[in-house]
């Protein structure tokens, strides 16, 4: 029995609209919605479908903006994307893409000011990145990704817990860590795409520096992964799990450096960086909601770190 014309029609612009955010569920879409669960805690099972749909919400206005800027770097990087592959012209992509501001505000508002709130902020760094051209740097491409995903996570952290107007002082703390673990890595997604990023002129981390940049992100993945097993108090068995695992992502952007390699070591980062978001749930079921992780321990060893230089 055929579909009704309508029904294939329908069917069809929702398959262009998940097209849209297909590329960053495993580094944007999963990652925040366990870090959402995890930070809130989780109020009720059906706050999880909330909660995604919120997250994915927000994601497809980020990435409508930024696709419809650059399609010719998408028929190189990813052809597979809606507008390269024919399924959505730029002139009805950037219809979508005004129309999803009012659609982002609105569901947001349903649930309390201070998520329409963080929505808005959300949208202002969309446009500062897509359409002011912050993408362009690579500190002000970083910088701009670290702050938008961050502002999900408490968006999402709104929308999982009980209290949609604040976030916990433990949520907080996480988002910010967050914040600065992805701008000191998020280039491990850039050397997948640098061939594409050059036709647009993007001067990314790894197109200005692609030696130094792999020792960066060599370092900086593993360094993290000790600050993080010892800001959340991992126990030895799963620190050490965690430090291993980082070691190794980090010595693959090294030692590997074709693209296949490079898109390899990216699904590896992805996963690294969506298990440290399950912390926060870890820290609630030792020291529950009336405590919370400080970075004292940073301090420390940053004294320590100059004591011993001096």
């Amino acid at each position: 029995m055929t579909q009704p014309i309508w029904l294939r029609r329908i069917i069809g612009d929702l398959y262009t609209l998940f097209l849209f955010t297909q590329s960053d569920i495993r580094i944007a879409l999963l990652p925040v919605t366990l870090f959402s669960v995890a930070s809130a805690p989780l109020a009720s099972p059906i706050q999880l479908l909330e909660t995604t749909f919120w997250i994915w919400l927000h994601l497809l206005q980020c990435n409508v903006a930024n696709q419809i800027k650059a399609p010719d770097e998408d028929k190189i990087n990813k052809p597979s994307r809606p507008i390269p592959a024919g399924r959505i012209t730029v002139e009805d992509a950037t219809f979508l893409r005004w129309a999803l501001v009012p659609i982002c505000l609105a569901y947001s508002a349903l649930y309390s000011m201070e998520l329409m709130q963080i929505s808005l902020t959300l949208i202002l760094f969309t446009v500062w990145y897509n359409e002011r051209d912050g993408d362009k740097d690579s500190l002000s491409k970083n910088f701009s990704t670290a702050v938008m995903y961050g502002i999900s996570e408490l968006g999402g952290t709104l929308v999982a817990g009980r209290d949609r107007t604040q976030v916990s002082p433990t949520g907080r703390i996480a988002a910010e860590v967050t914040v600065a673990v992805f701008m000191s890595t998020l280039h491990a997604q850039d050397f997948k795409d640098a061939e594409g990023d050059r036709l647009t002129g993007r001067r990314t981390f790894p197109i200005a520096y692609p030696v130094a940049s792999r020792f960066a992100i060599g370092l900086a993945i593993p360094l993290w992964s000790i600050l993080l097993a010892v800001m959340w108090q991992l126990n030895l068995l799963c620190g050490i799990a965690f430090i291993g695992y980082g070691c190794y992502v980090g010595a693959r952007f090294m030692l590997y450096r074709t693209v296949q390699d490079d898109k390899l070591s990216c699904k590896y980062y992805c996963a690294w960086f969506s298990i440290h978001h399950l912390f926060p749930a870890y820290w609630y079921c030792l020291h529950g909601a009336n405590e919370y992780p400080n970075l004292a321990f940073v301090e420390n060893m940053l004294v320590d770190m100059f004591g011993i230089a001096a």
